[in-house]
């Protein structure tokens, strides 16, 4: 498996509603058939979050950890 970018961990706990490697991949694509040209930086992480979910297997997606972490984001504030 291909190692998880945090920012990657974060679009993928914000979208994963269903708890399924599946789910959280036809979320992703819903989302980013939604996105437009300014979103640019989005779509790549996207993309890239999407390959990664495509290459992994379901039990390997059970060992992510996909919760938001908003700490960081705290800190800046």
């Amino acid at each position: 498996m291909k190692p998880i970018t945090y920012e990657e961990q974060q679009l993928m706990s914000i979208f994963n509603s269903t708890g399924t490697r599946q789910g959280l991949i036809s979320e992703l694509e819903e989302m980013r058939g939604q996105l437009t040209a300014e979103d640019a930086d989005l779509k790549e992480l996207t993309d890239s979050s999407l390959e990664k979910l495509r290459e992994m297997t379901d039990e390997e997606y059970g060992t992510l950890d996909l919760f938001p972490d908003f700490s960081e984001e705290d800190e800046n504030a």
